[in-house]
């Protein structure tokens, strides 16, 4: 067979399936969800200060984009399913892999994937009143204390989005690749929209005169700690570094097309492209979407925002009683995107943890179709299970979800395999000087060393002044440890 269609047709079984238009729409829809609609009021809140707040904005974009021109070598050099699993575990050992592995199926992505079906479903219940989190058809049942279970209409409404859109996935990729596209580009045209809207027709004389002519003023700032505040320059920078963790995880994601390097047409090129163009296309948006909260709403306003639904605010200030419709179906659009990129994405790198027979091996096969439609499944039925479990507040009584809480503890440590990952760019380059590398990272080692740099600075300020929601993400992957252990005794055995 012609090498140009074994290219075009397989690898490791899969077909390649995702030309470049389709790369950068899955970078883009898994980046973009609902987070930048909300986010900027907590940080507004840490940070205390318009102009920072575009600073700290700024700093996410400089490290999203430095990390994808990075990840773009090891995508190139190894374009196979599972991503970071597979750079991890060639540059350092597959215990590093697994350990990444582990995280990402336990909570990262399955976690993720339960959060945005829960989002769409909230922000379904404003234009359908009957799905709501407290619409019970099975009530919250105590499970001793501090953790419930229950069903509600919009959990409901949640597992119902992940089935959908497991069970279209497992049909074949270009059924998953059609959703992403018309999806990602609804949500590119509602962002736009916003957008436009917040610089010119929602913007008003009082919030750019508020928030631009003292831009650095800190005021309304939220304490950090004891003591701490962004009111001093160490508490502004320490604001700046807790409030990444708002902006980098809104803007996250966007190594996923990794996971499916295996169905990318022509992956040494299209690999790197989409990277590029997609992260550099978001992080240029939420600036603007950023600009024109601030053009838009005094920067209190941003602060006190109902939920901290920004967006809804700004549309809200010409289309009052139309606004919270009006930004719920821009967001219900948005989430379902990033669920279905979420959903594609990750089996992809069940299958290849699988490969390795340290997963289900039924998620290591292909269906007909060619795609891992058993790792779809599995995955699917641990976020929609993780729909289920909520935690309960001791002093309010008011229930919460676990895979919220689970989520907080590994934002670290998802931040850690990242800066991990680019150190294995700088190994494997001294490991393996001779490999076939059809992109090399531009900037090296300048730029991988600055994403390494700001993230650890990030990642000790969080351990420093988050320890509450940062130590158990440790715990989290430390279990791992044994599971790997057990697992490589069973395959010696088998």
């Amino acid at each position: 067979m012609p090498a140009e269609v074994a290219e075009a047709t397989t690898e490791e079984g899969f077909k390649r399936g995702l030309g470049l238009f389709d790369s950068v729409m899955v970078v883009v829809g898994i980046m973009v969800g609902s987070g930048i609609f909300i986010v900027s009021a907590e940080m507004s809140r840490q940070i205390g200060s318009s102009g920072w707040l575009l600073v700290a904005w700024a700093i996410t974009g400089v490290l999203t984009v430095a990390g994808a021109l990075s990840y773009g070598e090891l995508a190139a050099m190894l374009p196979h399913a599972g991503g970071m699993y597979v750079y991890l575990r060639e540059a350092f050992s597959p215990l590093w892999g697994f350990l990444y592995g582990w995280t990402l199926w336990t909570v990262i992505q399955t976690g993720s994937i339960a959060a945005v079906a829960i989002a769409f479903a909230r922000f379904s219940g404003v234009l359908f009143p009957s799905v709501s989190e407290t619409n019970y058809l099975v009530a919250p049942h105590d499970l001793g204390g501090h953790y419930a279970f229950s069903l509600s209409t919009a959990q409901l409404l949640a597992i119902v989005v992940i089935v959908f859109l497991t069970a279209a996935n497992a049909l074949g990729l270009k059924y998953g690749k059609i959703i992403q596209n018309v999806f990602t580009v609804a949500k590119l045209g509602g962002l736009g929209a916003l957008i436009v809207l917040g610089l010119t027709v929602c913007a008003n004389h009082a919030a750019i005169s508020a928030n631009f002519a003292h831009p650095w003023a800190v005021r309304g700032a939220a304490p950090l700690a004891a003591g701490l505040s962004a009111t001093t320059a160490f508490g502004l920078f320490i604001a700046v570094c807790i409030s990444q963790t708002g902006s980098l995880f809104s803007a996250d994601s966007w190594h996923d097309i990794t996971f499916v390097a295996a169905e990318v047409k022509n992956p040494h090129r299209n690999l790197p492209l989409a990277l590029l163009i997609g992260t550099v296309t978001v992080i240029v948006l939420y600036l603007f979407c950023n600009v024109g909260y601030l053009a838009s709403l005094p920067l209190s306003s941003i602060q006190a925002a109902p939920s901290d639904r920004v967006g809804t605010a700004v549309l809200q200030t010409i289309f009052p009683h139309l606004g919270p419709a009006l930004m719920a179906a821009a967001i219900m659009v948005s989430t379902f995107g990033t669920v279905n990129a979420l959903t594609l994405a990750g089996a992809r790198a069940c299958y290849a943890i699988a490969q390795d027979r340290l997963f289900f091996p039924s998620a290591g096969r292909l269906n007909r179709a060619g795609v891992p439609a058993w790792g779809l499944a599995i995955q699917g039925l641990w976020a929609a299970l993780l729909v289920l479990p909520r935690t309960i507040n001791p002093l309010t009584h008011a229930y919460g979800n676990l895979y919220s809480n689970l989520l907080d503890y590994v934002i670290s440590a998802a931040l850690f395999f990242y800066i991990l990952t680019i150190a294995g760019l700088f190994r494997l380059r001294r490991t393996r000087p001779d490999a076939h590398r059809p992109y090399r990272a531009w900037g090296y080692p300048w730029l991988p060393g600055l994403y390494i740099a700001g993230a650890s600075v990030i990642l000790v300020a969080l351990f420093a002044y988050r320890a509450g929601t940062t130590w158990p993400g440790v715990i989290i992957v430390a279990a791992g440890v044994p599971v790997y252990f057990v697992l490589r005794r069973a395959l010696r055995a088998g």
